[in-house]
């Protein structure tokens, strides 16, 4: 069942099957006891990101593996604007898996930023890849710093995304407002990537896994028309501000064929699940990723940079029970 959504929610597609269930059961007397059903019916949607972003990918392989090895259950991935989107339709139940940064899922967590003073009910399965920021911008706009951006068309991604809670901290860091000193579209990748082709934005941030599949079709289609820029030295303003979630790291010259690597500003990434999923279905998906990590590689190479002993730190983010027993060797 992976693939792009069909505009029908999971909670729509779940009621439709317990309406049918009923029925039969009803229609077989008074006397029929129904079979015992997997948690949600059997059906396992998750939440991805952007159609080209690195979400999708590998929330694509990893719902094929849990449809392939979790008895009783189908999983399909559903795009969607990312973070903070995810975890709002995995609170509401109408996802059973989110992908999220980890400081989105923190301030959900912790009930701060856009979740002020409603602490989410999210747990984490685990911690998985870290997230680079990208930073792009024409060359020919004279655009060195973040500051250069006044007064600039900007993407700061979809609304509510990851992305956009990052552009909005590094702008403020870099001491402009988002709102008032740039013009400010939130708009999705591909979005973006058109318009920036299309010459009707000065600069976009994404925060993505190495490779992102839309930045690379952006730089490859236009080579020497765009530049990443460097934004490392905004952490520690950034940490200060927001607690230790924030880490630098180069983003590799030959990960878009660029002339020389990029000093970044890098978040980690974190699968969540409700608090209400049962234990044992808990331990059996977060079992699926370390088991079958050389299929989810093939979806995308980032499930490669995760390893069983550094997935479990997920701080500030309580791991799900299913999930911490299945670190401990339970």
């Amino acid at each position: 069942m992976t693939g792009p959504g069909t505009g029908v929610t999971g909670r729509g597609r779940r009621l439709v099957a317990a309406v049918l269930a009923v029925a039969l059961v009803t229609g077989c007397g008074a006397e029929a006891t129904p079979e015992p059903r997997p948690w949600h019916d059997g059906r396992i949607f998750l939440a991805t990101g952007n159609t080209t972003g690195v979400y999708y990918q590998l929330g694509g392989g990893y719902a094929d593996v849990i449809s392939r090895h979790l008895p009783g259950y189908e999983a399909r991935a559903e795009p969607t604007g990312a973070s903070g989107e995810n975890i709002t339709r995995l609170v509401e139940g109408d996802m059973e898996i989110a992908f999220s940064l980890a400081d989105t899922a923190a301030d959900a967590s912790a009930g701060r930023g856009a979740f002020a003073g409603q602490p989410q009910p999210v747990r984490a399965l685990a911690r998985v890849y870290s997230n680079y920021t990208h930073v792009i911008v024409r060359a020919d706009a004279q655009i060195t710093n973040l500051a250069a951006l006044r007064g600039k068309r900007v993407s700061t991604g979809s609304p509510k995304s990851g992305t956009d809670v990052i552009a909005a901290r590094l702008l403020t860091a870099a001491g402009l407002d988002p709102d008032r000193d740039v013009r400010r579209a939130r708009l999705s990748l591909p979005e973006t990537v058109t318009r920036m082709r299309g010459g009707s934005l000065d600069a976009m941030f994404f925060s993505g896994g190495l490779p992102t599949p839309g930045i690379a079709d952006l730089l490859s289609s236009a080579p020497g028309r765009f530049a990443l820029l460097p934004i490392a030295d905004l952490v520690e303003s950034l940490n200060a501000e927001h607690g230790s979630v924030y880490t630098t790291a180069e983003l590799p010259k030959d990960a878009y064929d660029t002339p020389r690597g990029t000093p970044t500003v890098t978040v980690a990434n974190v699968i969540l699940v409700n608090v209400d999923m049962p234990e044992q279905l808990a331990y059996d998906l977060t079992r699926l990723l370390f088991t079958y990590q050389t299929d989810l590689a093939l979806a995308h190479p980032e499930a490669r940079n995760f390893d069983r002993q550094s997935a479990a730190s997920t701080d500030p983010i309580p791991l799900h029970p299913g999930a911490a027993r299945y670190y401990q060797g339970g």
